[in-house]
């Protein structure tokens, strides 16, 4: 990946709110257009619409345009359920049929819209799917609505990736797909070609896994569609910004990518919102911050040194090998 110089960098979007009213004074509705304006002056190449968010003001056409003026791609887009009040109780595990029908319909509209756009990645991070309670959720019944769900979606048009992002809770106390191997079960179970995972670092730090061994299983058992690079501290979704709390795993996950051939956006999923720092700012930070790290780990790809240590397990040395490319 790091050969790559072309990668393509993005950011989630609604971090760009921050200081709106210093930012774009008296403007009484800031809109997608101006949240893809913002982005542009951090240096990322590209952008992931959420929907139906994303599209509240903006039609598809006016966010390709501004995409465009921004020289800006359109990396992908993803789901957002939990904005309407009526997926409290799961969008695809919802206990009424009817619900679980008006998140599919949501969900095809969205990729119809992907599709319009010339996009091919869709996201689904299923955030509300899951339960609070012991005894609030029949299992079986639960999982199985799910896939049906996620087959139907991937069906509605196989020339768009689906993309499964998971989470271990948030909102809810217990997810119904918490990590890699629960979600590799139901991409096996959904059996569709269209469909992969998208690995969120921090999600995956408090799933309590490696990032790199998470990545490895997603492309033994499947297919790696994107990666949002973020940090934290492993209890819960901090979002902050990249290699701040793990340096060593963030590189080992970029010699991961770059073995398994990953060649898709590097997005940075991080909230500056909960110090107020400027996004701009952060966006550019994590930039620099990934291309040395990649740089870093594109010595450490083909270190023969480096092979032999893991080779035998002997973590002394990989640690020296590793550290010294890190630190000189």
């Amino acid at each position: 990946m790091s050969s790559h110089t072309s990668t393509h960098f993005a950011a989630r979007l609604n971090a760009f709110k921050i200081g709106a009213s210093a930012y774009w004074p008296g403007k009484n509705k800031v809109t997608t257009a101006d949240l893809l304006a913002r982005a542009a002056t951090a240096g990322l190449t590209a952008a992931d619409l959420n929907f139906p968010d994303h599209f509240a003001d903006d039609t598809p056409a006016d966010l390709a345009a501004a995409l465009e003026d921004h020289g800006l791609i359109l990396n992908g887009m993803a789901m957002r359920y939990y904005t309407d009040p009526g997926f409290k109780l799961g969008a695809f595990t919802h206990p009424d049929a009817k619900v679980r029908g008006l998140a599919i319909d949501e969900t095809k509209r969205g990729l119809d819209t992907l599709a319009e756009m010339g996009g091919t990645l869709m996201t689904l991070w299923m955030g509300q799917d899951g339960f609070d309670y012991s005894f609030q959720m029949e299992y079986r019944q639960a999982w199985d609505h799910t896939i049906e769900a996620m087959a139907e979606i991937a069906d509605h048009n196989p020339a768009l990736d689906i993309a499964l992002e998971y989470k271990p809770n948030e909102p809810r106390a217990f997810a119904l797909m918490p990590d890699a191997a629960t979600t590799l079960l139901a991409i096996n179970e959904i059996g569709r070609a269209n469909t992969g995972v998208t690995l969120d670092f921090a999600h995956v730090l408090y799933a309590d896994e490696m990032p790199a061994f998470a990545a490895a299983l997603i492309a033994r058992h499947s297919r790696l569609l994107g990666v949002h690079l973020n940090d934290g501290y492993g209890k819960w979704d901090n979002g902050l910004m990249v290699g701040a709390v793990h340096p060593i795993q963030t590189v080992e996950l970029l010699v991961e990518l770059e073995r398994i051939g990953y060649d898709g956006a590097i997005y940075f999923d991080t909230f500056p919102d909960h110090s107020g720092l400027d996004p701009v700012e952060e966006a550019r930070t994590n930039i620099e911050v990934v291309q040395k790290l990649r740089q870093i780990a594109s010595k450490l790809v083909g270190h023969t040194d480096l092979q032999t240590a893991i080779a035998r397990q002997d973590a002394p040395l990989a640690m020296r090998i590793v550290q010294a490319a890190m630190l000189g």
